[in-house]
């Protein structure tokens, strides 16, 4: 008989609305605890979710022998003290992404994962949508030939309202911006479908400066984190990729990935800018033809949908992950994965700083 795994959630933000229902989904997980600094707030949540035990204390929620694994989706700059934690205490971790502040704490975790004995997994969903897997099967099948030119846009409107709050999220020591929150992603599935990069270079901006902080009475305070990411990277084979990310694009076109080969060209893409797993479609054309809508094969569509599109992927992930606790083995996207991603930020930021192309060393 198949083994329950207990769960607890570090993170109540995503946590609440993904994470936590996510778990409590899924046949083989079940929420034991919930954590939050407040502890009327992981009190709250707890009976709201009919979870069984809050606290405010990490250590003393580890220390509970019903919890097998910890799953932290609390702001980045949290993640490593977390997930140290978490590992030391043997605990399997599911950790979302940017997964850390730097490539050199996520390496850190990735090696005492493995010296714990423990799996240990990033939330990279867009590897388990549909319509991306089927890209990645043409892509697999050398539909586009040699490649030619990779170009990525993702332009919402998420922050384009100079009135949303100042938060962490405007400050890069938190980790906060445009690169960390959705950057961490494009960097993954690059790696993915296309493969290792070579080099890169890029320029950050911030066009909105200021917000108003509301628990200081609407004051504006300085935002330093990006909100637009111009990025050219040049892949090990040589193919040239054009990232471009910005999150105050009012009527942004979403979400796309246009590749251009010798043989053909594949574009895969998305209009919503309100739920950014939603409504992916993908296109093919043979060289010289026009574009044609793909189907997606019935095999690889999700057994149910969810009122937030981030869902269904993310119990996917979960799947994953109890596939590899019960092999122990390492499976992708772990943290290895979840590196090289925190590896390409930290040269993003670097480039940005000298203005100057960055060499990618080898994973």
């Amino acid at each position: 008989m198949e083994s329950t795994i207990g769960i607890a959630v570090l993170g109540t933000g995503f946590g609440q609305k993904i994470h936590i229902p996510g778990f409590q989904y899924h046949h083989r997980t079940e929420v034991k605890a919930v954590y939050h600094r407040d502890l009327d707030k992981a009190n709250a949540i707890a009976t709201s979710h009919n979870i069984p035990y809050a606290s405010d204390n990490l250590e003393t929620l580890l220390a509970r022998p019903e919890i097998d694994a910890v799953s932290i989706a609390t702001p980045p700059f949290l993640h490593y003290e977390m997930a140290k934690t978490a590992l030391n205490a043997k605990k399997h971790l599911l950790l979302e992404k940017p997964m850390a502040m730097s490539a050199r704490e996520t390496e850190e975790l990735y090696h005492l994962a493995q010296q714990q004995g423990v799996t240990a997994i990033a939330d990279f969903e867009f590897r388990f949508v549909p319509a991306w897997q089927c890209f990645a099967e043409h892509l697999q099948q050398n539909y586009v030939g040699r490649k030619r030119l990779i170009k990525i846009d993702w332009l919402v409107s998420s922050r384009a309202d100079a009135t949303r709050p100042w938060n962490w999220y405007a400050r890069k020591d938190k980790g906060g911006g445009a690169l960390g929150a959705v950057g961490s992603h494009a960097f993954d599935y690059i790696h993915w479908l296309f493969g290792s990069v070579r080099r890169l270079c890029a320029h950050l901006s911030c066009a909105i400066p200021e917000r108003p902080d509301p628990l200081e009475g609407g004051k504006l305070k300085p935002v330093d984190a990006d909100d637009t990411c111009l990025i050219m990277l040049e892949l090990a084979d040589g193919t040239p990729c054009q990232l471009t990310i910005s999150s105050v694009a009012y009527q942004g076109r979403g979400h796309w990935v246009e590749v251009y080969g010798d043989r053909g060209t594949l574009v895969l893409g998305s209009s919503n800018l309100s739920d950014y797993v939603r409504d992916f479609h993908l296109f093919a054309a043979p060289a010289g033809e026009s574009l044609q809508e793909v189907e997606i094969p019935a095999r690889l569509a999700f057994p149910k949908t969810f009122d937030d599109g981030r869902l269904a992927p993310f119990i996917r992930v979960i799947e994953r992950w109890v596939s590899a606790i019960d092999s122990g083995q390492s499976l992708e996207p772990s943290l290895k994965e979840g590196y090289y991603s925190q590896l390409l930020m930290d040269l993003t930021h670097q480039s940005n700083e000298t203005r100057a192309w960055v060499d990618v060393p080898e994973l």
